[in-house]
Order: C-alpha cells, then sequence, then structure tokens
C-alpha cells in the first residue's frame, strides 16, 4: 500500500502526500478496500489553513509509529472539507450530536457503509487536559471493532436513523413579512454586545451577513437602531487586531470579545463578505473608515489571493515561519516594541506604539502585540502615519510569509465577484471590475461545463472532481447578476440563469425545500441540507436571494416562485435564530422593498466605453474597462441606491442585453431611468438629483 494523495489537486490533501499513513481520498475504492479488509474507515476532515489540523498532522500523522498502527488497522480517508462541503456538513452533524462541539480537524470513525459510530475533533498524541491520546482512541476503537461489532453496528445503525429523521419542511408557511423581520431585529439587539460591537461572546466571528440585513433593514424602514448596530460593530472589528491595520484584510475571527486577538488565517470569504459589506456601509453612510477598509479589503484579495489564471485563493495561513525555523501563528502579523525600534527608529516607534497599541506587555503572546487602532478621536499626524504604516509593512514583507491554499472555490469566488465589481463601481475603481470580470471569466471557461453544471474547485487553471453543491450556484450566480448590473454586459444574466435553471431543476424538492446536493450528486449516508448561514450564506439563502434577483431581471415567475417558497425558512428561524439566518433575512428585506427593478437607457456616448465581460462567452480572458470601462451619473446613482436587492440593467436605448431595457425608450432625446416594483412604474427621470430621491442615495 502507498499513500494515495499526490495526485490530488487539493493543496489540504498535498501537505498530507508525503505522511506514512496510508492515506486515500474520499473514494469508493477506499470503503471497498476497508470491506475486503474488514477494518473500520479512519475519515480525516479538515483544510489548508487550519491550526490544529497542521498541529495533529505533525504529532500524529507524520509519526511512524501512529501511522504504523493506523495501516495496520484502519483504511484512513483525507477530506479536505472546502472540496467536499457536504462530506463535512453530514459527519460534522453526526459529531455536533453526538458530543455537542464541532470542528476541526474532524475525526470520525466509519463502517465499510459510511455509517458513524465514533467521533471527534482534535486528539493530542498523548493524554492531556482529561482528553484521551489519539493512539488510545486507535486502539480503542480498534477493539471495539474487534470485539464488540454488534454494538458498534448497531450505534452506527441508530446514528444514520437518527440524522435521516431530520429534514427540513419549511414550506406552505408563506414568506416573512413586517412581524418576522422586526421579531428578527429585537432578537439580534438582545444579543448585541453594545460595548465591543458584534453578537455574543468569544471567540466573536464576524457577522457579516446579519449586518448586510441590518443595513438592508435601515435602508427599507429607516430603523436607527438597525444602522447604529451595523456602523459601531464595523468601526469596532476596523479598529481592532481581528482587521489588518497595515496590509488589509480581515483574519478570520477573534479569540477575545474585544476583537483584539484575531485566530490568524484569513478566508478569501470573509473578505469577500466583510469588503461588500463596509462598501454598502460607506454607501448607507458616507462613513470615510468605511470607504478605507472596503478598499483596502480589495486591494488585499487582489494583491494576496489573485492567482495566475485569474481567480482567488482559497485562504492564507495562520501560521508562519518565525524565523527560527519553527511555524508559530501569526509571526507574520506580530510586534514587539523592540522590533518596531528597529523598524523607526526610536521617536517613530514610540508614536506607533501608542498608535497601534503596542505595549511592553504584549496583546498576544511572548510580549508581541496585535496591531489595532485604539486612539479615537485625536489628531493624529496623517503624512506621519502613512510614513510609519508604508516602513512598517515593507519591513513585514521580509519576513517568511504564511502560506497560501491555491485552490479556487467557486462559491468563495461568487462572492469575490460580486464585492469587487461593487467597489469598483462605487469608487471609481475599474481595475477592480476588471479583476471581477476575469474571475468570472475563469468560472466560465474552467468550472461551468457544457452542461451548465459547476465544478466546486480548480487549482492551477486545471478543474477538480468534485462537482458544485449549492451554495456554488447560488454565489456564482449573485456574482454574476452583481457584475451584470455594474458592467452592462448582459451575457453575465445569461449565465446566471443558466446555473439557476440547473438549481430549480437539480437541488428544489417537491416541497420547494432546497437540498445542498443536486438530485445525481453521490448518495451519501444523509442528504446535507441547511437553511442556516455559517461563515457564509447557507446556500438555501443565497440561492434564494439569486433566484429573486433573476425573477426581477427577467419577470420569470418560477424564478420568483422557487424564491418564495425558499424563504419559508426564514419566516419560521428569523425570529428564534436571527444570527443565524443573516443572509436569508437580507434577502427577505430585498423580498419586502419589491426588489426594485431599475433600467438605465443611455445615449451612445454615455453608455460604458469598451467591453466589460463576458469574455468567457467568447472563450477568452477579457477585461473590463480598467482601460476604459466607465460609469454614467445616472448608472452610477442606480448602483448607489440602497434600496435591499435592487437589480440594475444599462445599456444604449434599443439594446437587447436586458429585458428590463425593451420598451425603455430616451426622453427627449436624454438618458433615463426606469424605477419599477411590484408591477408599478414610476415616471421615467431623467436628472439624477430625481433619481438619488427615489434610490436613498446617500451622496
Amino acid at each position: 500500500m502507498a499513500n494515495r494523495l499526490a495526485h490530488e489537486t487539493s493543496p489540504y490533501l498535498l501537505q498530507h502526500a508525503d505522511n506514512p499513513v496510508d492515506w486515500w481520498p474520499w473514494s469508493p475504492a477506499a470503503f471497498e478496500e476497508a470491506r475486503r479488509r474488514d477494518v473500520p474507515v479512519l475519515l480525516s476532515v479538515g483544510y489548508s489553513s487550519c491550526h490544529w489540523c497542521h498541529v495533529m498532522a505533525g504529532e500524529s500523522f507524520e509519526d511512524p509509529t501512529t501511522a504504523r498502527y493506523m495501516n495496520a488497522h484502519f483504511v484512513s480517508v483525507k477530506v479536505d472539507r472546502e472540496e467536499r462541503p457536504d462530506v463535512d456538513a453530514v459527519y460534522m452533524e453526526a459529531v455536533q450530536a453526538a458530543t455537542g462541539q464541532g470542528g476541526w480537524p474532524m475525526t470520525v470513525f466509519l463502517t465499510a457503509d459510511g455509517e458513524p459510530f465514533y467521533f471527534g475533533t482534535y486528539f493530542p498524541p498523548a493524554p492531556r487536559h482529561g482528553m484521551a491520546s489519539f493512539p488510545q482512541v486507535l486502539e480503542g476503537v480498534s477493539a471495539a471493532w474487534r470485539d464488540r461489532r454488534g454494538e458498534v453496528v448497531e450505534v452506527a445503525a441508530r446514528i444514520v436513523g437518527e440524522l435521516s429523521g431530520r429534514s427540513l419542511a419549511y414550506r406552505g408557511d408563506g414568506v416573512p413579512g413586517e412581524e418576522e423581520q422586526a421579531q428578527a431585529l429585537l432578537g439580534l439587539t438582545r444579543e448585541y454586545d453594545a460595548v465591543r460591537g458584534g453578537f455574543g461572546g468569544a471567540p466573536k466571528f464576524p457577522p457579516s451577513m446579519v449586518v448586510e440585513f441590518l443595513l438592508r433593514h435601515y435602508a427599507r424602514t429607516g430603523a436607527q437602531g438597525a444602522l447604529q448596530m451595523a456602523a459601531d460593530t464595523c468601526e469596532a472589528m476596523a479598529r481592532g487586531g481581528i482587521y489588518d491595520q497595515l496590509g488589509g484584510g480581515f483574519a478570520r475571527y477573534s479569540v477575545d470579545r474585544e476583537w483584539t486577538v484575531p485566530h490568524f488565517e484569513k478566508m478569501l470569504y470573509d473578505n469577500a463578505l466583510l469588503c461588500r459589506v463596509y462598501a454598502h456601509l460607506w454607501r448607507a453612510t458616507g462613513s470615510d473608515l468605511a470607504r478605507r477598509v472596503a478598499l483596502e479589503t480589495a486591494d488585499f484579495m487582489v494583491r494576496e489571493l489573485r492567482t495566475a489564471e485569474g481567480g482567488f485563493a482559497s485562504a492564507l495561513d495562520a501560521d508562519s515561519d518565525d524565523g527560527s525555523g519553527a511555524h508559530v501563528e501569526g509571526a507574520f502579523y506580530v510586534w514587539t516594541p523592540e522590533q518596531l525600534r528597529e523598524v523607526l527608529g526610536e521617536p517613530d516607534a514610540a508614536f506607533a506604539a501608542r498608535y497601534f497599541g503596542v505595549t511592553e506587555e504584549g496583546t498576544f503572546e511572548e510580549g508581541a502585540s496585535v496591531l489595532q487602532l485604539p486612539l479615537d478621536g485625536g489628531v493624529v499626524d496623517a503624512e506621519r502615519v502613512d510614513s510609519v504604516r508604508r516602513r512598517l509593512l515593507a519591513a513585514r514583507d521580509g519576513r517568511p510569509k504564511p502560506g497560501r491554499d491555491d485552490k479556487v472555490v467557486a462559491a468563495w469566488n461568487g462572492l469575490a465577484i460580486a464585492a469587487l465589481a461593487e467597489t469598483g463601481a462605487y469608487f471609481d475603481r475599474p481595475d477592480l471590475v476588471e479583476r471581477a470580470t476575469e474571475a468570472a471569466d475563469l468560472l466560465v471557461r474552467v468550472h461551468l461545463d457544457d452542461a451548465a453544471r459547476l465544478a466546486r474547485t480548480s487549482k492551477d487553471g486545471r478543474v477538480g472532481a468534485n462537482a458544485g453543491v449549492l451554495e456554488d450556484y447560488g454565489d456564482v450566480a449573485e456574482g454574476f447578476l452583481t457584475l451584470a448590473g455594474v458592467t452592462g454586459e448582459g451575457a453575465w444574466l445569461e449565465f446566471a440563469g443558466f446555473l439557476l435553471d440547473i438549481v430549480l431543476d437539480q437541488f428544489v424538492a417537491e416541497s420547494g425545500t432546497l437540498y445542498d446536493t443536486a438530485h445525481d450528486a453521490e448518495h451519501l449516508i444523509r442528504r446535507p441540507q441547511d437553511p442556516t448561514d455559517n461563515a457564509t450564506p447557507s446556500g438555501w439563502t443565497a440561492a434564494a436571494g439569486a433566484l429573486l434577483s433573476y425573477a426581477a431581471h427577467t419577470g420569470s415567475e418560477a424564478h420568483r416562485t422557487a424564491a418564495e417558497g425558499a424563504l419559508g425558512v426564514v419566516k419560521a428561524l428569523g425570529p428564534r435564530a436571527p444570527r443565524f439566518i443573516g443572509w436569508g433575512l437580507a434577502v427577505a428585506e430585498a423580498l419586502l422593498d419589491g426588489p426594485r427593478e431599475i433600467a438605465v437607457v443611455e445615449t451612445p456616448g454615455e453608455a460604458p466605453k469598451g467591453e466589460a465581460g463576458a469574455a468567457g462567452a467568447a472563450g477568452a480572458a477579457g477585461a473590463a474597462g480598467g482601460n476604459g470601462l466607465e460609469w454614467s451619473a445616472l448608472h452610477r446613482t442606480a448602483l448607489l441606491g440602497t434600496a435591499p436587492g435592487a437589480v440594475v440593467a444599462a445599456g444604449v436605448a434599443g439594446s437587447e442585453e436586458f429585458p428590463l431595457l425593451a420598451d425603455r425608450p430616451l426622453v427627449g432625446g436624454e438618458a433615463a431611468a426606469y424605477v419599477c416594483r411590484r408591477f408599478v412604474c414610476a415616471a421615467p427621470m431623467t436628472e439624477v438629483s430625481a433619481l438619488k430621491g427615489e434610490l436613498g442615495v446617500f451622496e
């Protein structure tokens, strides 16, 4: 036998390709081998930027003695949770049901039929803090398999039976209305941390999707409390250590309630969602801080995560070489007073320590501090701050960099496309729209097959073997729809339609509920189905939002009906668990507002110059107009409207790029904007001021 991971595309699996463990990738052959040998399957699930996954690998999977025991008594299967979210979801549900908690690395022991019977997460190499050692766990499971097989099989069958009985059936209750949205807001108010921002205690995660709901709710109702929670949370995060004060971009979460010490991995999905949230906060308030953070986060994604093929890599590791050869969490990002002095000299080091909250005691480990912006309201020398930041960033760039997971995940690239397209349009940065377009082209060229089926991942331009799940279809469609509105390129609306037709055909149950995997996907012990948000919008609510936007663009009754059917779950869960269905609540705000349909008909001189995308349609990696894309005044005003979920179609009069442009002429030879909702249209507007008033534009 030999380790079988060397030819995988997942960076996480490739990290384990040289282990002495005889790893198998997830495959029917692995389970057949377990059946042939009459041994259990040891399933290990993680991802490449997971700190404790690296720790367990170093302690156990690279240990020859442990590996020999694993090879003799188990068929060991390694799964990248980011490549196979369906496998991860099914067994994580079992782990959480059995233990009350979950996380990664996830360690599950299965029968040859894939039925789980023993669970855990990280196991240390020796007994520690009341935890059994990994060798003890291996020996215990092996003994149970050998000596108490009947009991093991009975436990496995019971667990599978319990999981199978958990199907959701939220259909027929109608869509969420004013009452449910108000109850959700009240629930969030109860859990809000009024001192530090955010919701709940430590560890504290950036509540991107909840903030999006709060901003949309404020835009629709004028509820100042919703805006205050959103704005204060965003400011607290931007001033905290969870935000990279030198290079931009957000870490995964804060280990404390104050946003001071992050878990240092940087994920594409967090940064895409937060970039968009801060751009939307600026759109609602004009906040300079929100503008700065949105642009810095966009620039971080482009600079640090963009791949040679034009997509965006999944993550940067939390760990990096601390200069001594040891991989240490946060080593790339933290500073001691002495390190500041080495780079800046004494006077500027003292200034930087005050400005960034660097202390002699440190806020992290071994006297090091995470940079923050604790000062609020004081007058500082902006030029001095800029000089200090540039010199520290240059010095930091000389440190060993964290590893990067280079795989391109379709769903997360969809989120990045939406964020970069909008940020580019708001702040007149056509280069960001160009980057969004190139990522969209990559998804069309590499991830999308001739039947409009999406692959979940690619790496180095090579498509992965795993089928896209519902979040891939929902988030990529969202990205394409946003790109269509920004660029005026109707081909992106077409591509979104292809994906959403697959959703209707392959992911919707007869009851109207949604599944996370397609009808023809690999059969697991349970078909995953989860409407609640995790680190990203659930596939269920992401698809609902894209279906609703597509229906607004096209008038498709089938897509709107499917969106409304999917939102029944928000009516049920929103008032009870608003923190965990924020994106669904945001989509419900769009439904309550219409959503509005905005058609901007332009004269040829005002239309965007240059091809803004859809290069995938022509089989080439085209570019938005970094060299020519411009937005007319009416088009940009339409994009800046805060009306929840509004869709925008822009093009020259007579264009057939978008259905919304049909029969929409110029007014007196001038460009005009048509705004409709719920089958009622306002009079066409030729003045920007009138359109601003109609759409609630701040600036």
